[in-house]
């Protein structure tokens, strides 16, 4: 996926936690709440909305890493994991199907 598509991905999937997600549509989508944050960190007096942006993207960022935790035929519960957690995040998914469902359309 490309990095507008990822992130109307992440989006559309606020609270989804089944199935998967692939490699390129998870990084972009962290890039995207990185660049965000940054901005956001940037200027002063915008306390309020760097407050509010981390509590409307927390939901979207663990679904999103559960997704793709399912692509590597993980269970979500490995994102408790400190940096185990970021290797898997770093893997390639699981070709054809797991017990998570099917492989996401690139």
């Amino acid at each position: 996926m490309k990095f507008k598509e990822s992130i109307g991905h992440g989006f559309n999937n606020y609270a989804e936690f089944e199935g998967r997600e692939t490699l390129s549509t998870f990084w972009w989508w962290i890039l995207f709440v990185t660049l965000v944050s940054a901005v956001l960190e940037t200027k002063e007096g915008l306390i309020i909305f760097q407050d509010l942006w981390s509590i409307a993207i927390l939901l979207p960022n663990i679904s999103s890493a559960v997704r793709r935790l399912h692509d590597v035929n993980r269970s979500g519960w490995y994102l408790l994991i400190p940096i185990y957690n970021v290797i898997l995040l770093c893997q390639r998914g699981t070709v054809g199907e797991n017990r998570f469902g099917s492989a996401p359309l690139s």
